[in-house]
C-alpha cells in the first residue's frame, strides 16, 4: 500500500514531499473546478439557445404564417358563423397573435431560467475563496517526538489516512 505520491504508507515523508503533495492536490482541485465551471457555461448557454430559438420561431410563425392563416381562418369563419368578412380577418390575425404570443412567452420562461444559472459565478467565488485560505495559511509547528515515539505516531497517521 502506498501514498498518493507513491511513497510507502508508514514511511516519513520529507517536507518537500508533502508540499509537492499538496501542490498535486490543488492543481487538480483547480482543474475540477474548472470542468465544473464549463459544465455549468455550458448548461446555460445551451437555455440561452432554447430561448434564441423559441424567439425566432415566434417571429417567423407571426411574419409567415399572417398572409395563408388570415385568408383560410377569415373565409372559415364567413363560412360558419355568415359574418362581414373584416370581421373575419380580424378574428384570424388575433388568433396568429395569440400563437406567436404563447411562444414568445415559452421563450421568456427559457431566457429567465438561463438567466438564473450563476454557476460560473458560484465557481469562481469558490476558487477565490479557496486561493483566499491558503494565502492566509500558516503551518501548525509540530512539537519533536521523542525517538521512542516516532513509529507509532507515524503508523497512527498511515491507519488514519488508508
Amino acid at each position: 500500500m502506498s501514498a498518493p505520491d507513491g511513497s510507502p504508507v508508514g514511511a516519513e515523508r520529507s517536507i518537500g514531499q508533502l508540499f509537492a503533495s499538496a501542490t498535486t492536490e490543488m492543481s487538480a482541485l483547480v482543474h475540477d473546478e474548472i470542468a465544473l465551471a464549463k459544465a455549468q457555461l455550458k448548461r446555460d448557454v445551451k437555455k440561452g439557445a432554447v430561448s434564441g430559438g423559441a424567439f425566432s420561431i415566434a417571429g417567423a410563425v407571426l411574419v409567415f404564417s399572417l398572409p395563408m392563416l388570415n385568408f383560410a381562418l377569415a373565409y372559415g369563419i364567413r363560412t360558419w358563423s355568415g359574418w362581414n368578412l373584416a370581421v373575419c380577418f380580424l378574428l384570424s390575425f388575433a388568433a396568429n397573435v395569440l400563437v406567436a404570443g404563447l411562444l414568445a412567452l415559452l421563450g421568456v420562461v427559457f431566457a429567465k431560467k438561463a438567466k438564473k444559472g450563476r454557476g460560473p459565478q458560484k465557481v469562481a467565488a469558490s476558487v477565490k475563496e479557496t486561493a483566499g485560505v491558503l494565502q492566509n495559511a500558516k503551518p501548525h509547528p509540530r512539537p519533536e517526538l521523542a525517538e521512542d515515539r516516532a513509529p507509532a505516531a507515524i503508523e497512527a497517521v498511515a491507519r488514519s489516512s488508508s
